[in-house]
């Protein structure tokens, strides 16, 4: 069955209602998406919450003390190693690019602790610049619903870059992580929920075949 990327985005749209914005603090959304790897949002949150409390901006954090910093993140999966990383990255961000936060991807991906996922999710919610950032829940559902065959984040991105109209890839990111924490859960996904069911392959092998 033929995929088309606007009709999943809108259904998606249609059973979540998914909200898009541009946040206000880009420095805080890259902060924030370093310590969210291999962490759960719950956690990050909490953690994030503590230490813009005590760092609230670039500079602060950059003159951090990395024990101070992870015993603030704390239990963030990682978090001594993020600690370091947290005030290395605020350093060059202060010496390199004067308190700035980069809006080109190359320049992103210098700074410490960023890859792609968090370069695109900081180039789209904080710089409102047109960006696809592949996550656990993009990559799952991309898979799901035949947008990609994709092993990969790397390999999901440029698929889904090519496949879905430019104006829309800030879309994918939020959309698809509503998405993934309601009914499209990776275990036990609320398939009886989902208008697009007939077109996911964990519902054929799983629901369908019944």
């Amino acid at each position: 069955m033929k995929v088309n990327s606007d009709m999943i985005l809108d259904e998606i749209e249609r059973m979540v209602r998914p909200h898009v914005g541009i946040w206000d603090d880009p420095f805080r959304i890259l902060i924030t998406a370093i310590m969210s790897t291999r962490t759960k949002d719950e956690v990050t949150d909490r953690a994030s919450l503590k230490l813009f409390c005590i760092f609230p901006d670039v500079k602060d954090l950059a003159r951090a003390d990395a024990k101070i910093v992870a015993d603030l993140i704390r239990p963030v999966g990682f978090y001594r190693t993020k600690a370091v990383t947290l005030v290395k990255a605020a350093r060059m961000i202060e010496e390199k690019y004067h308190g700035n936060i980069p809006d080109r991807l190359e320049d992103l991906l210098q700074i410490p602790g960023v890859g792609r996922k968090v370069a695109a999710i900081v180039l789209s919610y904080g710089l409102g610049k047109d960006a696809v950032a592949v996550d656990t829940h993009v990559q799952r559902i991309s898979n799901r619903l035949g947008l990609v065959r994709s092993k990969t984040p790397e390999k999901t991105e440029v698929i889904l870059r090519r496949k879905i109209r430019r104006e829309r890839w800030n879309e994918v990111n939020a959309y698809f992580v509503s998405f993934g924490k309601t009914i499209c859960t990776p275990k036990r996904p609320k398939c009886n929920l989902c208008t697009l069911r007939n077109y996911c392959s964990y519902w054929r092998k799983h629901e369908g075949s019944r």
